[in-house]
């Protein structure tokens, strides 16, 4: 029997993911539940495993693809299977979607299902598509082109290529209709705006036809497009991370307020905590610091550990502390979180950190491990930065950006001294937090890091 393998939904609304690499080739003989592939979400890479076991007959994408949620994947052929019975296709369409476990998705024709048009028939016009494009689109007073026929689905293209259509006013059902049915690209988009946009006096000028004499002008510089660039697609982990942002920028309204401390205690601590460790012992570094001391300060402040509720009209203050922490990957960045970090002592927060950094880099972080944080903290010290202005992850009500520690002239019990210095950056969501309270949270933080044994008076 055949049987088609359509790409689940990997978790949280993903719509679509790419595939990195497939660990399987048509042909190969697969057990129940060998992974098949890795593929990328917009969190993180995923390992696909198996739903069948049986010879696999066709891979419907190649390595470097983005593939749609409900999209085929994998073609198997297992034997001893009885035939399914012929499903209908609007059971088909009112079916569930697939999901991860258990792939409980109906298997469908060659396509996922689109979204159908409404046409009046015998009018050869499409009546309606896409509003927000047939508003942007500059194409309802030119008459020169012939009405594309109607049609039953969106036009073939990818997210981006919409995206890129939109911004231009280009309608791609105008588009679809001189290619035909294929998938749309980024140049066929180009090449139908230059074809519209060579008018003359309001009419398309014909192909090699001269334009009227005018006055003689400055030889144009090359439009940007002539120039080298490189274009990468915005997808995966950038995509997510900048949707994130755009969303917290618009929805919280940020504060941040910075404080300059003398970490010198807390860097000869850490000097005497790894001279005594034992060598398999996990490493502590300012970030583990830092991520204690906010811990015992978000107990006193719990403003910081609270969430913005608006359809319940409500403020959440949560009783533990889901620490994310920033980490910056090849993929872009990621928060993967640390559960009940306040329980935890400064070893095992240390090895918490190091494991998360870990598989963070190694781009296996489950896209769980992603979601629900209380607080974050970011170093940006690592990259030689003193001080930043953080955008909160959505949900959350503060973030605490770690500066690069230097060994400056201080103030010291009345003398200049060379000390270890730090800045700190906090952004809280204003909505929730006052300027007092998050002043007051950043002062509690930087007194032990000037005085770790202050540490003793917050737990």
């Amino acid at each position: 029997m055949k049987q088609e393998f359509l790409l689940p939904d990997l978790g949280e609304g993903l719509t679509e993911a790419e595939i990195v690499q497939w660990l399987v080739a048509e042909g190969d003989t697969v057990t129940l539940n060998q992974t098949l592939a890795e593929v990328e979400t917009a969190k993180a890479i995923v390992e696909l495993p198996s739903p069948h076991a049986g010879v696999i007959t066709a891979l419907h994408a190649g390595a470097g693809d983005v593939v749609a949620v409900g999209a085929p994947l994998v073609g198997f052929e297992i034997e001893g299977a009885d035939e399914p019975a012929p499903t209908s296709p609007s059971a088909v369409e009112e079916g569930s979607g697939p999901n991860l476990v258990g792939y409980g998705a109906a298997p469908s024709s060659g396509r996922p299902q689109r979204r159908a048009r409404r046409a009046i028939a015998g009018a050869g016009t499409v009546v309606a598509t896409d509003a927000e494009v047939r508003v942007a689109a500059p194409h309802d007073a030119i008459d020169v082109l012939p009405a594309p026929p109607a049609r039953g689905e969106r036009p073939r293209s990818t997210p981006p290529v919409r995206a890129y259509a939109k911004g231009l006013g280009v309608d791609l059902v105008l588009v679809a209709a001189e290619l035909g049915d294929r998938v749309i690209t980024r140049h066929d988009v180009d090449t139908y705006r230059e074809r519209l946009g060579r008018r003359v006096d309001g009419t398309i000028a014909e192909a090699g036809a001269a334009p009227a004499a005018t006055t003689e002008r400055a030889p144009a510089r090359p439009a940007a497009e002539q120039r080298a660039t490189t274009r990468i697609p915005i997808r995966g982990v950038r995509k997510h991370t900048a949707e994130a942002m755009v969303q917290s920028a618009f929805t919280a309204p940020h504060v941040t307020t910075f404080h300059t401390v003398d970490v010198t205690a807390t860097s000869e601590l850490i000097a005497s905590l790894r001279a005594s460790a034992a060598p398999d012992a996990p490493r502590i570094g300012v970030l583990t610091v830092v991520a204690k001391a906010v811990c015992l300060a978000l107990g006193r402040h719990p403003g910081l550990n609270s969430r913005w509720d608006g359809e319940a009209g409500e403020i959440v203050q949560q009783h533990f502390v889901d620490l994310g922490i920033a980490a910056a990957t090849e993929r872009g960045l990621i928060v993967p979180i640390i559960r009940d970090a306040e329980s935890m002592a400064l070893g095992e927060l240390a090895g918490a950190i190091a494991e998360l950094t870990r598989t963070a880099r190694s781009g296996k972080t489950p896209p769980a491990d992603l979601l629900g944080g209380t607080f974050s903290l970011t170093n940006i010290g690592v990259f030689g930065i003193d001080a930043g202005t953080p955008i909160l992850p959505p949900g959350q009500t503060g973030i605490l950006a770690l500066g690069a520690v230097r060994r400056l002239p201080w103030e010291h019990r009345g003398e200049i001294a060379l000390r270890d210095v730090m800045t700190l950056s906090l952004s809280f969501d204003h909505r929730i937090v006052d300027g007092a309270e998050g002043a007051q949270f950043l002062k509690a933080v930087a007194d032990v890091l000037q005085e770790p044994g202050r540490a003793m008076l917050l737990g």
